[in-house]
């Protein structure tokens, strides 16, 4: 299957929407329907996996904050090219790891993919200038 950058960037956004449902899964398991419905004026705690999870999906979406604008910035300069097709791929494939990584607590293998992730978001925009 290929996908192109702007098809990188949709697919990521599926991959955090994703996120957002495991996430919010664990919290109605941990704090219970009620609690996710209500004003949430009380702040509870969340452990294990589910806060992990809350973790990494506010580091996705940051991720996503500065992936996405480089990626619109290369289609509105018409300046796609093999490297940035490269980039966005090895993003896309960081943050996949990245994921999973942080919510099962595979430390080194999540700073990594972090790492990996933020300089192909890096390169895109040097490529982008």
């Amino acid at each position: 299957m290929f996908f192109d950058e702007l098809s990188l960037l949709a697919l990521y956004g599926l991959v955090v929407a994703f996120t957002i449902l495991l996430q919010t899964t664990g919290v109605v398991g941990q704090l219970g329907m009620g609690y996710l419905l209500s004003a949430r004026d009380e702040p509870r705690t969340l452990t294990g996996i589910t806060a992990r999870l809350e973790r990494a999906l506010s580091n996705s979406i940051v991720a996503m904050a500065l992936f996405a604008p480089a990626v619109l910035i290369l289609a509105a300069g018409d300046k796609f090219t093999p490297s940035t097709l490269q980039a966005a791929q090895v993003f896309v494939v960081a943050r996949l790891i990245y994921i999973p990584a942080y919510a099962f607590a595979i430390t080194g293998l999540r700073t990594l993919a972090w790492l990996v992730g933020f300089a192909a978001t890096i390169t895109l925009y040097f490529l982008g200038l």
